[in-house]
C-alpha cells in the first residue's frame, strides 16, 4: 500500500524531578543536602531512512512519545535521561506544523536528521538550593514538562527522472521494460493507482532511478482524478520522460492528436507549478508498433513543433528503448547533482524551532480573581513553583510567599480588596491571608 500523506502526533519526555536528600553517615551529624538531578527527557528525532518508501507504517500508529527522565535520588545521583523516540520516514519527507501548514523540516537526503522536539530539563535536587544562611533546603524542583504537538508528514518521492502522460500511455510498460520493477500493466485507464519506482543500469555502471507518476489527465491540478494526489511527485525528479500514446486517436480512444495530448499534460504541469516546465523534457512516441512507418512519419512531424527532443518507441516490442535510455543518462550527466527543488520552502531552522516553542508553552501570566470571598491565583509560573517548595516547612514558606511579591501577587491580592484572614486558594493549595 502507497501513503504518502499523513498526520501524527508527537511527544518529548519529560524531566524527571530532583530529590530531596540529607547526607546521613556515621561521625557526621550535620551532613549536607545530597539530592540528585532529575534527568532530562528524550527528544523526537526524524531519520530520512533509504529502506523505506512509503510512509505506510504511520497509517495505524499516530502517536509517538519519548522516554520520561527518571528522578533524581540521594547521594548526588542524578536520574537517567530518557531515551529519544527516533522516527525513520522514507527519503523526500516534507514535515509541516499541522495547525499553520509551515515546513520545518525537509529530509531530502539520505541519513538527515531532525531533532524536532527536545525533551524537558531535568529539576535539580536540593543540594543546589543550598547557602550559607540555608544550609538544609527541604525542597527541589521539578522536571520541566514534555512538549507534544501536531504534524503533517508528506512524502515527495525523488527520483532522478519520472514518466508522465495521459493514463494508458504506457508508462507502466516502459517502466517494466527498463527495469526490474513488476507494476500493474493492463488494457484500461488508471491501471497504476501509486507511484512505481525502478533502477536503470547500463553496461557501464552507471544508474538512476525512474519512477512511474500515475492519473494526469486535464484538471490534473484542480483535484480532477488522481493527478492531484501525485503531481508533489513530480516536484522531485530531474528529468520529465513525457510518453504520448501516438495510436490512440486511429484506435479511436481519443479525439485529441498526439500534439493536443502532449500540450495537454504540459498545461496541467505549468497551473500546478510553472518551475516544472522548466526540467529537461524528453518526448516519447510510444506504441509505433501499432502504426504504418508513414503515420510514424507525420505523426513526428507534428511533435517536432515542441523543439524537445523526440524518440519513437515501442515499449511492448522493446523497440528504441536503448537510444531513450543513453538519452536519459547523458541529460543528467549535464544536470546538478545539488538541484534545490523547492527554493521557495527553503526554512530556518531555528526559527521553526523557536515557534514550536511558542506553540506549546502554556500561557506564561499569572491571574489573580476574587471569587465571592475567595481569592484565586492561577498560572503556569506559580503552578510551577508549587511543585519544588515544601509548603510544610517554615524556610520553604518563606521562599514561597518572597515568590508571591516578586511576582507582583501580593500587590495584585491587595488592589482587590484582600484583608487579614481572608482565605487565598492556589490550586489545591489553600490558607489565610496574613500580611
Amino acid at each position: 500500500m502507497f501513503v504518502d500523506h499523513v498526520k501524527i502526533n508527537i511527544e518529548s519526555g519529560a524531566g524527571g524531578h530532583g530529590h530531596i536528600g540529607f547526607h546521613r553517615t556515621k561521625y557526621v551529624p550535620n551532613g549536607g543536602p545530597n539530592g540528585g538531578d532529575g534527568g532530562n527527557g528524550g527528544n523526537v528525532i526524524f531519520v530520512a531512512d533509504s529502506s523505506i518508501n512509503t510512509l505506510v507504517n504511520f497509517r495505524y500508529k499516530r502517536r509517538f512519545l519519548a522516554e520520561n527522565g527518571k528522578n533524581g535520588s540521594t547521594n548526588n545521583c542524578s536520574g537517567a535521561k530518557g531515551k529519544d523516540c527516533i522516527i525513520n520516514v522514507p527519503v523526500g519527507t516534507i514535515i509541516r506544523f499541522a495547525e499553520t501548514n509551515q515546513i520545518i523540516a525537509d529530509l531530502a537526503v539520505v541519513g538527515d536528521t531532525r531533532t524536532l522536539l527536545k525533551g524537558g530539563r531535568g529539576g535539580r535536587g536540593n543540594q543546589h538550593f543550598a547557602t550559607p544562611t540555608r544550609q538544609a533546603p527541604k525542597f527541589s524542583e521539578d522536571g520541566k514538562p514534555s512538549k507534544s504537538m501536531e504534524v503533517t508528514l508528506e512524502l515527495k518521492l525523488i527520483a532522478d527522472a519520472g514518466i508522465i502522460g495521459f493514463p494508458n500511455a504506457g508508462k507502466s510498460t516502459l517502466l517494466s521494460m527498463v527495469t526490474n520493477a513488476k507494476p500493474k500493466i493492463a488494457g484500461y485507464q488508471f491501471t497504476t493507482l501509486a507511484p512505481n519506482l525502478g533502477v536503470v543500469r547500463n553496461n557501464k555502471g552507471n544508474e538512476f532511478v525512474l519512477a512511474d507518476i500515475p492519473g494526469l489527465i486535464e484538471g490534473a491540478s484542480t483535484g480532477i482524478g488522481l493527478g492531484h494526489d501525485f503531481l508533489r511527485h513530480i516536484e522531485r525528479t530531474k528529468v520529465l520522460i513525457h510518453v504520448v500514446d501516438v495510436s490512440a486517436q486511429k484506435m479511436d480512444e481519443t479525439e485529441l492528436t498526439p500534439l493536443q495530448l502532449v500540450q495537454a499534460i504540459n498545461n496541467e504541469l505549468e497551473l500546478y507549478n510553472p518551475q516544472l516546465l522548466e526540467r529537461p523534457q524528453i518526448l516519447v512516441a510510444n506504441k509505433i508498433d501499432l502504426l504504418s512507418e508513414e503515420e510514424i512519419a507525420d505523426c513526428l512531424q507534428s511533435l517536432k513543433t515542441l523543439q524537445t527532443p523526440i524518440f519513437a518507441i515501442s515499449a511492448a516490442t522493446n523497440r528504441g528503448l536503448t537510444e531513450l535510455m543513453q538519452a536519459v543518462f547523458d541529460t543528467l550527466a549535464e544536470y546538478p547533482s545539488n538541484i534545490i527543488f523547492e527554493p521557495d520552502q527553503i526554512f530556518d531552522l531555528a526559527t521553526a524551532l523557536q515557534q514550536l516553542e511558542q506553540l506549546n508553552e502554556k500561557e506564561q501570566t499569572i491571574t489573580v480573581e476574587k471569587d465571592g470571598d475567595i481569592y484565586i491565583v492561577e498560572g503556569y509560573g506559580i503552578e510551577r513553583i508549587l511543585g519544588y517548595t515544601n509548603m510544610n516547612d517554615e524556610k520553604g514558606f518563606a521562599f514561597f510567599q518572597k515568590f508571591l511579591r516578586e511576582k507582583g501577587i501580593i500587590a495584585k491580592l491587595e488592589e482587590l480588596g484582600i484583608v487579614e484572614g481572608d482565605t487565598v486558594q492556589i490550586y489545591e493549595l489553600q490558607f489565610d491571608y496574613y500580611p
